[in-house]
């Protein structure tokens, strides 16, 4: 018999999970801070819990997928967060991005209640979160993960085991990073094809892609530069909040990341220019707008 299983947080990447959950035969009760973005859930017979705690009481197993740490933080230790739930000993399985270190404090908090807990950060966007191929980096004990497992191969086609608990926010941090340095390198790319005068940047992208610089993201978001098309599928507003946290573990460490610090400056200025909503290959119009100031 399956568990019944709880998913609080129901945006881009939460929706489609959530879905995905539901065709593999789970039932689901759900709750989202706006209780209107569970409506098409409701119709395919998920249940909507009220709180956090209504929603765990309902549930043998809890995903959450919310913006940032202080949001993990309020579902779970708030006023009718998880820990309030009568008789709640399960497991929560984190799908958010969020600070490694505030995790493994989440973590011991929650194991010292008899709660379980895995983090597993995610990698591949909206349309990964759809078709279910989501790349799941995920931390914990060896007990939790293998609880934790069956649904996350639901929602992910290449799940990993990274490590304990505050792992999985590791890997997400190093993969922001490469994500966040490829993003601006393909802009730079582009944009150098464009001002030499010589070649189009989309016969210049055929022409490297499937050689040593080919990429998914030179694939997929160089594709969306080309075409100007930024409704978001990944929100520039949250690959900053997640550069914030490559930099934080990168200076908590030592670690020099001066390619990434630009991407991060590229991001910053998208926020900061009311453009956060957009998708983060909007990068490009940055560095379009700062070549167009220095000709």
């Amino acid at each position: 018999m399956k568990e019944n299983v709880g998913y609080i947080g129901l945006g881009i990447m939460g929706r489609a999970a959530a879905s995905n959950l539901i065709d593999a035969g789970y039932h689901l009760v759900v709750n989202n801070r706006t209780a209107s973005k569970a409506d098409p859930l409701l119709d395919r017979a998920a249940e909507y819990g009220d709180t956090p705690a209504a929603v765990a009481e309902a549930s043998d197993i809890v995903f959450l997928n919310v913006p940032d740490t202080p949001d993990v933080e309020l579902v779970l230790f708030g006023d009718g967060g998880i820990v309030s739930a009568k008789d709640f000993k399960g497991l929560v399985i984190d799908m958010s991005t969020i600070d490694p270190g505030a995790t493994v404090d989440i973590a011991e908090r929650l194991k010292a209640r008899g709660i379980g807990f895995v983090d597993a950060p995610v990698s591949g966007g909206e349309a990964g979160a759809i078709a279910g191929t989501l790349s799941v980096m995920a931390g914990g004990s060896d007990d939790a993960f293998e609880c934790a497992k069956p649904l996350l191969e639901v929602v992910g086609e290449r799940v990993t085991h990274v490590g304990p608990a505050g792992a999985g926010q590791v890997a997400k941090a190093c993969n922001q990073l490469l994500v966040g340095s490829n993003l601006r390198a393909v802009a730079e790319a582009l944009l150098l094809a464009e001002r030499s005068g010589l070649i189009d940047p989309a016969t210049m992208r055929e022409a490297v892609t499937g050689g040593s610089a080919d990429s998914s993201v030179l694939q997929n978001h160089g594709k969306r530069m080309l075409e100007g098309d930024f409704d978001p599928g990944f929100k520039a507003e949250l690959h900053a909040k997640d550069a914030r946290i490559v930099e934080a573990l990168a200076n908590a460490s030592g670690t020099p990341v001066e390619a990434f610090g630009l991407a991060h400056q590229s991001l910053d200025r998208l926020v900061q220019s009311d453009r956060g909503e957009r998708d983060h290959s909007m990068i490009i119009e940055v560095l379009r707008e700062e070549a167009d100031t220095k000709s």
